[in-house]
């Protein structure tokens, strides 16, 4: 990024990379921020492929999946690179069009992708097929040597996730809660709600302690004055 800001005078290069920078700091905490911040740089050099890019993940997490492919588009015009390919898919996703996106999944550009980016288009494919109503070729799309394998990979917890997701769906409820339990081993970073899933499943509720803290504060208050008249009565 530092060396496509180099082709802008110096200062406009750092107003840019402030921007960029923000984006990059608010895009998961505060999407809505990022895209204001992403539209800063955009006008400030749209002809810089890393400002597309940014602006296109910007317009994408607040779900302006029309503005974030048309970003991505130019990206990929200006860098001649397929690394944003199954972003751009899973926009035709967000636009109702998982035709489009399964197009995409069996276009020639997909064996130019590193494991990741293959991966990825997998996860992508598999949520166009259920978008159709395919339950079962999802899942199908999803049995992958990546998914078979015992070695965890960044990709690993959500491609886990993605197939236990798929196999509840399709009323598989046992062979989703092993997946789950799977993909809970291999999630280090909390990347998906997979314990919440496999407690669900197995039936367990968790409450929030600061609301028994509440609870407990208007029964010692006398907030539960029935409850107390009903312990003192079977004491006596």
């Amino acid at each position: 990024m530092r060396q496509e800001l180099q082709s802008l005078p110096k200062t406009l290069a750092e107003d840019v990379a402030r921007n960029l920078v923000m984006v990059a700091r608010l895009l998961d905490e505060d999407p809505e921020a990022a895209y204001g911040y992403s539209r800063v740089a955009l006008r400030l050099a749209s002809r810089v492929a890393a400002v597309r890019e940014a602006a296109g993940f910007a317009a994408y997490a607040n779900q302006k999946y029309s503005e974030a492919l048309a970003e991505f588009r130019a990206a990929r015009r200006m860098t001649g690179s397929v690394e944003l390919w199954p972003v751009m898919a899973d926009c035709e996703r967000g636009l109702g069009r998982p035709e489009k996106a399964l197009d995409m999944a069996g276009a020639p550009e997909v064996h130019k992708l590193d494991k990741a980016g293959q991966v990825e288009m997998r996860l992508v494919a598999a949520g166009a097929r259920r978008d159709m109503g395919q339950l079962d070729a999802a899942i199908v799309t999803l049995q992958s040597p990546e998914l078979a394998s015992h070695s965890v990979q960044p990709w690993t917890a959500r491609l886990r996730y993605a197939y236990a997701d798929a196999l509840l769906a399709a009323g598989r409820e046992q062979e989703a809660r092993e997946w789950f339990a799977k993909a809970v081993e291999s999630d280090r970073d909390g990347s998906t709600d997979a314990s919440d899933r496999l407690a669900e499943l197995d039936g367990v509720e968790f409450m929030d302690a600061l609301d028994e803290d509440e609870d407990e504060d208007e029964t010692g208050s006398g907030g539960d004055v029935e409850g107390s008249s009903a312990e003192d009565g079977d004491k006596d």
